[in-house]
């Protein structure tokens, strides 16, 4: 085999040539049975609301500890409204609509209601005609025990009463919550 002329340089023939020759042999790509499947998840509803579990709850601009904290709750018991999970990160939204990541670890199961609009009141029943229990202001909250028929029975402060659903932040309009 005559040499290869001088103007030519060798090294990148010889790469074209492997290249090629290493493309032919490798196979195309096998579908794999979970593609498209996204990365795991917790299985329940999305959206849903929790609560935050801790006084300090950094939320982040993504889902990861390497991304930067954008801003920190600092409210306890605050309900807030898992949007989006990825891996152990949940998308949140909180009833002001700030929205940002926090790991799994810092939400609750547990549900809460934050009151909203004006001053609200607690009634002894589910019902606009019901006695009087206590006021709350806008912002005050409270644990969300239970929801039926439009109205929601809540722990505020000690004192438990109804308040109908539009009343407070926390809870879907007509949602059932046992």
């Amino acid at each position: 085999m005559p040499p290869l002329p001088r103007s030519l340089p060798v090294s990148p023939v010889l790469a074209l040539l492997l290249g090629l020759i290493v493309a032919a042999a490798v196979p195309a790509p096998v579908a794999l049975a979970n593609e498209g499947v996204g990365p795991k998840t917790s299985g329940l509803p999305v959206p849903r609301f929790v609560t935050l579990r801790s006084n300090e709850v950094n939320v982040r601009t993504g889902p990861g500890s390497r991304y930067p904290i954008e801003w920190v709750f600092t409210r306890k018991d605050m309900p807030v409204e898992i949007t989006q999970e990825f891996d152990t990160w949940r998308r949140i939204r909180d009833w002001e609509g700030s929205e940002g990541w926090v790991h799994q670890s810092m939400l609750s199961g547990r549900r809460g209601a934050v009151i909203t609009g004006e001053v609200r009141t607690l009634r002894e029943e589910p019902s606009q005609a019901s006695a009087v229990v206590a006021r709350a202001k806008p912002g005050v909250i409270g644990a969300l025990k239970k929801c039926l028929n439009g109205w929601c029975q809540v722990d505020i402060q000690g004192y438990r009463g109804w308040l109908a659903q539009s009343e407070f932040w926390g809870a879907y309009p007509n949602e059932k919550v046992d």
